[in-house]
């Protein structure tokens, strides 16, 4: 593979679908978008490949959805590491690349950075957020944390919400290419399978852990057969094969799945991304009085906020902040 190809591939997610058998699926490369992201923060190294795994089922799960606007995850636990937010923006135009984003809040003090990170997020959940912009009502599916790994929480929550089979193989760390500095990259593999469910299977449970469904107890007979075989193939799937980014996400499907006939659609780019403004600080203020105001006022007599995802700072008049705001931003023109 050229470096103008590995380039080319870069942060894409290209959707895919299997004609021998009723599966459609992604693959995900990301590089510059996931190094964006994490460097906005100075996490623990446990702490970055929670943001990167969750980044990458983002934008694998973001493409697969006819989307006008934004996907979330929200991941929330008791333990160490407290919040797991991304955003998925849809391209406002055809051609242009969708926007990700991500970010994490834990502990320091509780947060073991010698321990792997799934276990530090305790009892929780996992919840995907659609909004498809205004006038419409945003959709939140959630499903508790469990399985191991935010992948396994996907995989789960789309057998739960959405009765798909859904499978991911994913990989995610810091790698050094030769002539160039150490970064993040991730890619991945998402295998979906579009089936008639049983209409008994919701009351009746599942085999996953906690009586939560699992791709066995929605098919059975071809669509059953069909579904091993291509995970089966998935299985062996390598890191490196996923990472890249000597190998091509098309080679990588001719290899896996050359006997199930894989088709190939239009690639999409993501770059990072974030939506704030000092508008949207303001909106989010507005319900606050002019005493409330004054508490969040510094000595400076300034009121100041950050943005989590992108680390962009603002600062505004208290008076122009507020329900009882006393100026206009304008006023200060």
């Amino acid at each position: 593979m050229t470096q103008l190809s590995q380039i080319a591939w870069d942060d894409t997610v290209l959707p895919f679908q299997l004609d021998r058998s009723d599966i459609r699926g992604r693959v995900a490369r990301l590089d510059g978008v996931l190094d964006k992201i994490l460097s906005q923060h100075n996490y623990p190294g446990m702490v970055e490949a929670l943001v990167a795994e969750a980044a990458l089922l983002t934008a694998l799960i973001g493409q697969t959805i006819k989307l006008r606007w934004k996907l979330s995850l929200q991941i929330r636990g008791d333990g160490p590491v407290r919040i797991i937010a991304t955003d998925y923006y849809a391209p406002a135009k055809e051609g242009e690349p969708a926007r990700i984003r991500a970010w994490a809040s834990y502990d320091a003090e509780r947060a073991d950075p010698a321990a792997p990170g799934f276990g530090q997020i305790g009892h929780g959940y996992f919840a995907i957020l659609i909004d498809q912009g205004a006038g419409t009502t945003p959709y939140q599916g959630i499903t508790p944390i469990a399985g191991g790994s935010l992948s396994a929480c996907a995989e789960t929550y789309f057998a739960q919400s959405e009765q798909l089979p859904t499978r991911f193989a994913l990989s995610f760390g810091r790698s050094r290419l030769p002539g160039e500095g150490e970064r993040w990259r991730a890619g991945g593999v998402m295998l979906q399978h579009m089936p008639k469910a049983s209409p008994f299977v919701a009351s009746e449970g599942g085999s996953g852990e906690g009586g939560l469904l699992a791709a066995g107890d929605m098919l059975d007979g071809d669509e059953s057969e069909n579904w091993s075989r291509a995970n089966l193939l998935l299985d062996t799937v390598e890191e490196l094969e996923l990472i890249g980014p000597q190998v091509a996400p098309t080679d990588l499907l001719v290899r896996l799945f050359h006997e199930e006939g894989p088709r190939v659609f239009d690639a999409q780019s993501v770059k990072f991304g974030c939506s704030c403004s000092p508008e949207k600080v303001r909106e989010s203020l507005s319900i606050y009085s002019a005493k409330d105001i004054a508490h969040m006022t510094t000595d400076e007599g300034i009121v100041t906020a950050d943005c989590q995802f992108c680390g962009a700072h603002y600062t505004f008049d208290p008076q122009t902040l507020g329900f009882e705001a006393k100026k206009t931003p304008d006023d200060d023109n």
